[in-house]
């Protein structure tokens, strides 16, 4: 059983050039860096920054915001330096595929299915709670039935279907509507910054690390523990540094999005120069961003009166600035909708990949002959999100995508010392300093984090790993395209009118 063959980087690149499985390349660098900062700037600032300060951290957040920060700093040179070498869909399946093999490629794109799903549709419901709090100061409320943690999220569900009309119609479209709406958003974010100073108290900032104390589920085991503090036996605790380190494993979502970039390789037109220009610079943005915002929030409001729904529209309430609430509240709305978009946009890149591997149905992989996208997968990826976002409880996915982007991290960094090792002839645009430092590095520290995530999230990952490694096994691993040896299909009608295949009178 040959479950470590690898597809050569050659054969991924070759792929690409397939008319019918070709995606059109039209992104520049400032089109990945927007797109970066769109999906990155989003759920950190408007729906985690309030919850983990308030339950977590207190003042010290800025310093979880910093721990995830290099953590994403030191993944996202591995990404750079892959995307730029293997510019295809697939972000750290396509990877992974040219280096540690096709299990492995496999398990990282089930967890990144995982990690996109998810993320969009928990972003679609922070979304759907920033409308009803918009509605509802504009005199309009939203029936609580249909609204925010109702019995079905209408608003995040019609959001997720409008945008899977737009992304089905073309990655340039989208990322024109992207640009309008990160605009609105960095406006957002920098008025918060700039007005919110006005009113920040530095007592607020004392203590800046609150005294550990034990929390809720002290008292014998606890499903909702990091499973870290369950393995030494300690007692779960909140706030002091060990609360500053499970906070950078939750804030840690609020930098999910930079990997999506890679998920557009295939797309970009100067690849090995763009790709880590947008990865990087993207990121870097966002991480001057969110500690700006973190400080003005914790020192605007004191982290035990911070409201964990709305930290950034509650904390101009409280100082009753409500019309600046409002306004906050309006670019929560554009600024959640660039996340889902681009969330739903790595979902269906990264299925893309797989299928035209056919590790899942190649039939769906082939792109819409007038707009070149995935149709199909956007159909699938929407249909799932929408159902997600719509019925799901409140708050149970957030660490979900986190344990699935952390793997996917972990197995990108070592690929990345795999492949300098395997193929060192190949032309590498970037490249990760004092490698393999840098890069296991980033491995032990991605792999801490998970640690410190919740043991109902490692027990729910697992599941969803062996769902994904059963799907491979009954159909993925005997119908891989590297088994087969079969080429991309073609509509045979095509193919004939190209000359490819004779037609039925010219056959002897």
């Amino acid at each position: 059983m040959n479950l470590f063959r690898t597809k050569s980087i050659e054969q991924s690149i070759a792929d690409t050039d397939e008319p019918e499985y070709q995606l059109k390349k039209s992104l520049t660098a400032l089109d990945l860096t927007v797109f970066g900062v769109g999906v990155v700037i989003g759920a950190g600032i408007f729906t985690l920054t309030g919850r983990v300060a308030h339950q977590m951290t207190g003042p010290a957040i800025v310093l979880s915001f910093i721990v995830a920060a290099v953590c994403c700093a030191l993944a996202a040179m591995c990404y750079a330096e892959f995307a730029s070498t293997v510019p295809v869909s697939g972000s750290a399946y396509t990877f992974s595929y040219a280096s540690l093999g096709e299990l492995f490629a496999w398990i990282i794109g089930w967890d990144l299915i995982l990690e996109m799903f998810l993320g969009a549709s928990v972003v679609a419901q922070g979304w759907s709670a920033y409308l009803g709090v918009l509605m509802e100061k504009l005199g309009l409320p939203i029936p609580s039935a249909i609204g925010y943690g109702g019995v079905i999220d209408l608003p995040a569900v019609l959001l997720i279907v409008a945008l899977g009309v737009l992304i089905t119609i073309g990655i340039k479209e989208s990322m024109r509507v992207n640009l309008v709406l990160v605009g609105v958003k960095l406006f957002i974010v920098l008025f918060v910054i700039v007005a919110g100073i006005m009113f920040i108290n530095p007592a607020n900032y004392t203590p800046f690390i609150p005294e550990a104390a034990p929390s809720e589920a002290v008292g014998g085991f606890s499903w909702t523990q990091p499973l870290l503090q369950w393995v030494t036996g300690s007692a779960p605790m909140a706030f002091g540094w060990s609360g500053v380190f499970a906070g950078a494993a939750l804030v840690f979502f609020a930098y999910i999005g930079f990997d999506v970039v890679a998920t557009t390789a295939e797309e970009a037109k100067n690849p090995q120069k763009d790709l880590p220009v947008g990865i990087i610079a993207s990121l870097s943005i966002c991480t001057v961003l969110y500690c700006a915002v973190a400080v003005v929030v914790t020192g605007m409001v004191n982290y035990a009166d911070i409201d964990p729904k709305a930290a950034l529209a509650s904390a101009f309430v409280y100082h009753g600035q409500t019309w600046m609430a409002t306004l906050i509240s309006a670019g929560a709305v554009a600024g959640l909708t660039t996340v889902v978009l681009t969330l739903m946009i790595g979902a269906t890149r990264i299925i893309f990949a797989m299928s035209r591997d056919n590790l899942l149905p190649i039939s769906i992989a082939k792109v819409h002959p007038k707009y070149r996208t995935p149709w199909k997968i956007s159909i699938i990826v929407t249909a799932v999100c929408a159902v997600t976002a719509g019925v799901t409880p409140i708050g149970v996915l957030e660490e979900m995508v986190n344990i699935g982007t952390l793997t996917a991290f972990i197995m990108v960094s070592i690929a990345v010392v795999v492949l300098r090792k395997q193929r060192p002839d190949l032309p590498r645009a970037f490249k990760v300093p004092w490698s393999p430092v840098l890069p296991i590095l980033s491995a032990i520290i991605c792999f801490y984090l998970t640690l410190n995530l919740s043991i109902e999230t490692w027990a729910r990952f697992l599941i969803w790993l062996a769902i994904g490694i059963a799907i491979y096994f009954a159909y993925g691993y005997r119908n891989s395209r590297l088994v087969t040896g079969k080429p991309l299909p073609h509509d045979i009608e095509e193919a004939m009118a190209q000359g490819h295949v004779p037609r039925p009178d010219e056959r002897p």
